[in-house]
């Protein structure tokens, strides 16, 4: 009976194909909406999730000031200094490795080449903080450091820009009145939040851009690595009262200094663009409410144009329930179609978008399958009634309609 119920409902579709295609638009469209909306959402929050994690693991960012971002006030606080580095890495408990950091801008010219970068001044615990890796070449050796020599790593960036093809170890650049020697080239990290480019740098001892660059002993941002089993609030807690105190703060005095927590903001920004993907994703299904209601009312025209033909099956012994089940039937295959068309163009647009806003296509099987679940139950809930108002027309009037 099922079977039989299956195929005059398909029957009814191809009968009226154009018909039947519109019918499930909504459908289609809420569909690949919903989907396309979430696979986006997700792959943005992974991508903000790798940018934050490429900064560093476990890493604190510890600056002068008392706000983050645009118009921080770091220029009224005091600057840190090596010493304050040494300080918490002997005195707080947790800490992995500190790494001082002083920069500031400078055109590096190679040839007849010249790039505008900026200048990181720093030691070799900078590149396990911030998770770099030396791609060629080398770090700092310990009495480069000491006598600050004219030395440096390069971003691919730089590389790229300075010097092409070329193989940059071993070369030298100049940095305004610096010929500084080419010891080492960064792996490529890519962008990073707010469209910064990573690679566009150029790293070298602290006390040569402390003396030769900016021409004091300031150090801008102390990075901070915890070890993985370090508890990360009591650190914090250690480490700001160690600060206060270098920087002979009363118990009344505000902190003239801010602590910026990388996996802590990495949670925040992830949630905040969950909660934006399951709003979008909400709007979007509205979508599927109203390709429902396109179902309902083209079912109901249906009934109306095949009153003879209900009335006929019913006189000669057709139960209500199968006039109904027929109807219902053919409500949940339109809607199963539509589901069906409709995460076919949310996979085309999911990679074609993902790949043109730079996000990984994180592709997630629960929400396919609970989007076309959802437009199967549209199509039941949409279908019923005019499924019952078929099931329930009298025989006798039914055959007299025209």
């Amino acid at each position: 009976m099922w079977w039989s119920t299956l195929g005059l409902a398909l029957r009814e579709i191809r009968r009226n194909l154009l018909r039947s295609f519109l019918t499930i638009l909504g459908i289609v469209i809420g569909v690949a909406a919903v989907i396309t909306m979430v696979t986006i959402g997700r792959g943005a929050t992974q991508a903000v999730s790798d940018q934050i994690t490429s900064l560093g693991t476990n890493l604190l960012m510890v600056r002068p000031g008392q706000r983050l971002g645009p118009g921080r006030d770091s220029g009224g606080s005091a600057p840190f200094r090596q010493a304050d580095g040494e300080a918490i890495m002997a005195q707080v408990p947790g800490v992995r490795t500190v790494a001082p950091q002083a920069s500031t801008g400078a055109v590096a010219v190679y040839g007849a080449r010249n790039w505008s970068t900026i200048v990181y001044g720093t030691t070799n615990a900078w590149f396990e903080t911030s998770n770099w890796t030396i791609a060629s070449g080398r770090g700092f050796e310990d009495a480069e450091l000491r006598a600050g020599s004219a030395v440096c790593v390069i971003g691919a960036t730089v590389r790229r820009e300075l010097f092409g093809a070329e193989e940059p170890v071993g070369g030298r650049l100049r940095l305004r009145n610096i010929s500084c020697e080419v010891i080492g080239l960064l792996q490529s990290k890519g962008q990073a939040g707010l469209g910064q480019d990573q690679d566009d740098v150029v790293v070298m001892p602290i006390a040569a851009v402390q003396r030769r660059l900016t021409g004091n002993l300031n150090v801008g941002t102390l990075l901070v690595s915890m070890e993985e089993t370090a508890d990360a609030e009591a650190l914090k807690a250690d480490l700001r009262r160690l600060l206060r105190e270098r920087r002979k703060l009363a118990e009344s005095d505000e902190d003239n200094f801010n602590v910026l927590d990388t996996q802590q903001l990495a949670q925040t920004l992830s949630s905040t663009t969950q909660v934006m993907t399951t709003l979008l994703g909400a709007v979007a299904a509205v979508s599927l409410l109203v390709g429902g209601i396109g179902i309902m009312n083209i079912m109901l025209v249906s009934v109306t144009e095949r009153t003879r033909e209900i009335g006929i099956r019913l006189a000669i012994g057709a139960l209500g329930h199968e006039v109904l089940a027929q109807f219902l039937i053919e409500a949940v295959v339109l809607a199963a179609l539509g589901g069906l068309i409709g995460i076919a163009f949310a996979t085309v647009a999911s990679i074609v978008l993902t790949g043109v806003m730079g996000v990984p296509y994180a592709f997630d099987p629960a929400i396919n399958l609970l989007s076309f679940a959802f437009a199967s139950l549209i199509g039941v809930v949409f279908g019923y009634f005019p499924a019952r108002r078929a099931a329930r027309l009298d025989p006798i009037e039914a055959l007299r309609h025209e």
